[in-house]
């Protein structure tokens, strides 16, 4: 399979204290790697090893304020780390999208889940005549049953599990080419779980998009992925097929086989 994504020497430190005396915090140290078209690549690691920062940093979300980052970032022909800012207003949620850990802060309280996912399109395609169409569409796709009830609610009246499919909905309206879910059933039952990571091993297969899973579980890297690159302290220091780091040893420091890190 050819590669859609190839991340080099990517390193991520975030700034503590003040103007006159910063100094840094390495959250992200030297990791490279590959993905590949049509293929979901696994993210393991305990909590706090790097992994949303690494997350974030894919799509140059980290401020430069908060932090700076160096390496690259290759999507195409282009590095996303030199993109200016109209560059990557485009590739965020159109080509590249991202599911975050907790749908409650990913939502505007006061407005309808379906006017927000409108405004995805009105950012991105203006000219759409019909977005309500196609976001009752793509609710639909999620497997929602009612998805012109959905449209017209607030995020506040859906359960933590509707409100993650939601999410997804968001992230794929614009069929993007690569989906990055961070964590994405970590505050949800085993049985919502189970139900979200089909939904997307199945959106993967019908839209043929790469995913990148982040997660601290193996057990869902196990089953849900066909790559994986164990981080500890803010490196990469298991990489390759799953099946083949499973089996060759217990990956990780302090990680054990079965479930969480």
């Amino acid at each position: 399979m050819d590669t859609i994504l190839r991340v080099e020497k990517l390193t991520i430190n975030y700034f503590s204290g003040n103007e006159s005396g910063k100094t840094l915090i390495p959250a992200v140290r030297d990791v490279s790697f590959e993905l590949r078209e049509n293929e979901t690549l696994g993210v393991v690691g305990e909590s706090g090893c790097g992994k949303s920062t690494l997350a974030l940093g894919l799509l140059k979300l980290i401020a430069p304020y908060e932090g700076d980052i160096s390496g690259r970032i290759i999507f195409g022909q282009e590095d996303i780390l030199k993109m200016g800012n109209e560059e990557i207003r485009d590739l965020r949620g159109n080509k590249i999208s991202i599911i975050f850990q907790d749908p409650y802060a990913s939502f505007n309280p006061v407005i309808t889940v379906g006017n927000q996912l409108e405004e995805v399109i009105k950012c991105h395609r203006p000219a759409d005549r019909e977005p309500e169409n196609q976001v009752v569409a793509t609710l639909e796709r999620v497997l929602f049953p009612d998805p012109d009830r959905i449209f017209r609610t607030y995020p506040h009246q859906l359960s933590g599990g509707m409100l993650q499919r939601a999410m997804i909905a968001m992230a794929i309206l614009l069929d993007p080419k690569i989906l990055i879910a961070d964590e994405p059933t970590t505050a949800l039952d085993v049985t919502i779980q189970r139900e979200i990571l089909d939904l997307l091993v199945r959106l993967k297969q019908e839209m043929k998009m790469s995913v990148i899973l982040i997660t601290h579980n193996f057990n869902i890297v196990k089953k849900y992925t066909d790559r994986v690159a164990v981080m500890s302290a803010g490196k990469i220091v298991e990489y390759g097929d799953t099946g083949q780091v499973f089996r060759e040893k217990t990956p990780g420091q302090g990680a054990g086989r079965d479930g969480n890190c």
